[in-house]
């Protein structure tokens, strides 16, 4: 990786982008021999908290559009790791749960992610990404 792309002369967007891009390209090569995305695994981790979630809560909280999520949400039901339920509060919605085999995959795939992160943190590249987001954050 280029010394000059953390720069904390380097545009706040660049930088982060940098950053981004750094832990999200290893982190889903490690997923991918799991057969999962990152994606897969973001949303396993916002029905881990074992409370069902409408579509459009997800959706913003997650930041993926909607119509990404109903595919991503479909293949997830397609593998029996979450299901879909009627809302209690609202019938007329539809509230996504993680199943019981969702948990035990989440727990899988947040392993790997751990062992991900121990990974960056030790890299050299991510030492270089945190001293220009130190820059960017100090200056």
């Amino acid at each position: 990786m280029n010394d000059h792309l953390v720069d904390a002369a380097v545009s706040p967007v660049e930088l982060l982008t940098v950053a981004q891009r750094l832990a999200a390209r290893g982190l889903a090569a490690a997923l991918a021999e799991d057969g999962s995305t990152v994606e897969q695994w973001r949303v396993l981790r916002a029905l881990g908290d074992g409370e069902g979630h409408l579509m459009g809560e997800l959706a913003g909280a997650l930041l993926i559009a909607q119509p990404t999520l109903t595919r991503l949400v479909d293949g997830l039901v397609d593998h029996a790791l979450v299901y879909r339920q009627q809302s209690v509060v609202d019938r007329r919605r539809v509230a996504v749960h993680l199943s019981r085999q969702g948990q035990a995959r989440l727990a899988r795939l947040d392993a790997i992610v751990a062992a991900h992160q121990q990974a960056l943190r030790s890299s050299p590249a991510w030492a270089r990404v945190r001293e220009g987001l130190r820059g960017l954050l100090d200056g």
